[in-house]
This record gives structure tokens, C-alpha cells and sequence, in this order.
């Protein structure tokens, strides 16, 4: 039987891979939180081993942990160095030591948005935030210490959990009678349920180095919050902003599709409309901000 490591089960990736877990015979996976593997901390990590995996083999680790407050890493750069970088850096040594195939999730603020067509993987980095620089250094040392690691580059990351645009948006459409929205920064949600899907074919496939990943389409954040609005039935008003009216302690690019034409040449996974998948979440969501399985 093949046993995965799952690092920051409480986060978006991590609990939908919980959901997954339900349905993946043939597999053991192990869901870890901060509380018990902090993996900033080698030490953290051998006590963990010691306690939670003792003789076990791994067949992969999927990385779900990670430093995520795009404007507080600006105040925050350590913390973010810590979970982005240090933290990657363990795992992947850890992952080799165990020989372990390592997928780690990136991010689409690794480029500087300056482009007018979407990001290939190979494509020149030039991040313009502490969290974009974080995430940037914390592929290179995934790729460094660890060959055997799959890297997954994704964009605006939304799920019934935890905090993210989608569930605030359904929230405050629910309170207030208009909203605005910036209209001017351009890239593709992603229901991270999908994320999850991928990265467990990738822990099965032979595939290594960096893949981009999103949902299909393009979108402006006020598309999104649209879309959001319209599927639950709302009467809240979306009123499009620029960047320049809702400044923000980070820099975002402002542009930020990514190609995804080499997942689609290696990768098995038929992908779906953004549109689409905020509409199959939506259903499965109730007012109360529970998701309602439907496994």
C-alpha cells in the first residue's frame, strides 16, 4: 500500500485532499497539521517522523504547507522566508532522505505581469512581492535539493475553506447591496478540489519539474466576483475598480494567465471551465459556509 504525507492538512489543498482521501483506495495517507509538523523545523520534522511515521515508507509527499498573506508578508518577511523557502527546503531533503517523490504548489505571483499572453513555465521570473519572492526561491530549492519533485504553479486558489476570495464575496454579497471589485488584474481561478486531483496524479505519474495548472479560461477579479454573485442568486451590485483604488501593502501583477499546454500534453486530468467549477461549488454550499459533500 502507498502512504502520502499530507503537510498543512487544515489549508485549502489539504482539505479537499482529506475529501479525496475518502474515495483513493489502495493508499494510506497521513494528514498533518502545524500543531504536530512545523516544516520550517527539521527538528519538527524528525520528531514527527519518529512519532507518526516510525519504520513507514513514503511514496510522496504533497506539500499543502505554506505561507499565504500576500500583503502581510510585506511586514512579515521572515515568517514567509520560514514557510516558503526554509520550509520547502526540509521538506524536499526529507522527501529525497525517504525517497519520496516531493509535489509542491506555486504560485502565479512569481511573474511580474508584464506580458499580453499567457505564462509559459519556462518564462523569465520577476516577482514583485516578499510573498511572490518567497514562493519564487522556494521552487529553486524544491528543484535543487529534490529531483524528484513535481512542482505545480497555480493561480487564485478558492474552496469552501478557510479564507479566500470566493467566500468572501458570497459572504459580503449576502450583507451589502454593492460591492466593487477590482476589474484591472487579469488571471484564472482555480478550485483548489481540482489542485487536489492533480497532485495526486502527480504522485502516480513519472513527471517531474514545474507544471502550470489552473482552471480554463480567463478571468478579472471582478469576473469572478460576478460569477460568484450570479450562482448564488444574489441582488449585490459588483461595481468594477482599478488597482489604483484599492491600493494594497503588495504588489500584484496584473497579469497572470498561465499556459497550460504541457499539463495537458503530460497529464490525464480533463480540466474545466472556472465559470463552470464556481458554479458546481456553489451548489454543493450552503449559507452557513459548510460545504455539502457530495461523496
Amino acid at each position: 500500500m502507498k502512504t502520502i504525507l499530507v503537510t498543512g492538512s487544515n489549508g485549502q489543498l489539504g482539505q479537499e485532499l482529506q475529501i479525496l482521501a475518502k474515495s483513493k483506495g489502495g493508499i494510506e495517507f497521513i494528514f498533518a497539521d502545524r500543531s504536530v509538523l512545523d516544516i520550517s523545523s527539521m527538528e519538527s520534522i524528525r520528531l514527527f517522523e519518529k512519532s507518526f511515521l516510525h519504520s513507514k515508507s513514503l511514496s510522496g509527499i504533497i506539500n499543502g504547507a505554506a505561507y499565504t498573506h500576500v500583503d502581510k508578508a510585506e511586514s512579515e518577511p521572515d515568517a514567509a522566508r520560514n514557510g516558503n523557502i526554509i520550509g520547502t527546503k526540509n521538506l524536499a531533503q526529507f522527501a529525497k532522505q525517504k525517497n519520496a517523490k516531493l509535489i509542491h504548489v506555486s504560485t502565479d505571483f512569481v511573474f511580474d505581469g508584464m506580458k499580453s499572453r499567457p505564462y509559459l513555465e519556462d518564462d523569465k521570473k520577476n516577482p514583485l512581492s516578499v510573498y511572490g519572492n518567497t514562493k519564487s526561491e522556494g521552487e529553486d530549492v524544491a528543484l535543487n535539493e529534490n529531483s524528484n519533485s513535481l512542482i505545480f504553479r497555480t493561480s487564485w486558489v478558492y474552496s469552501a475553506y478557510g479564507k479566500n476570495f470566493f467566500k468572501t464575496i458570497h459572504r459580503f454579497s449576502q450583507e451589502r447591496e454593492s460591492l466593487k471589485v477590482i476589474s484591472d488584474q487579469v488571471g484564472t481561478p482555480t478550485w483548489a478540489r481540482d489542485l487536489a486531483e492533480i497532485c495526486l496524479e502527480g504522485i502516480e505519474s513519472d513527471n517531474t519539474g514545474i507544471y502550470h495548472f489552473s482552471n480554463e479560461g480567463v478571468a478579472s477579479w471582478y469576473d469572478f466576483a460576478c460569477e460568484i454573485v450570479d450562482a448564488f442568486g444574489s441582488n449585490c451590485n459588483v461595481i468594477p475598480i482599478t488597482t489604483e483604488e484599492y491600493p494594497t501593502d503588495a504588489i500584484r501583477p496584473s497579469y497572470s494567465v498561465l499556459n497550460k499546454s504541457k499539463f495537458h500534453k503530460d497529464f490525464k486530468f480533463q480540466n474545466s471551465h472556472w465559470r463552470k467549477q464556481v458554479r458546481k461549488l456553489a451548489s454543493q454550499f450552503s449559507l452557513s459556509e459548510e460545504p455539502i459533500s457530495k461523496n
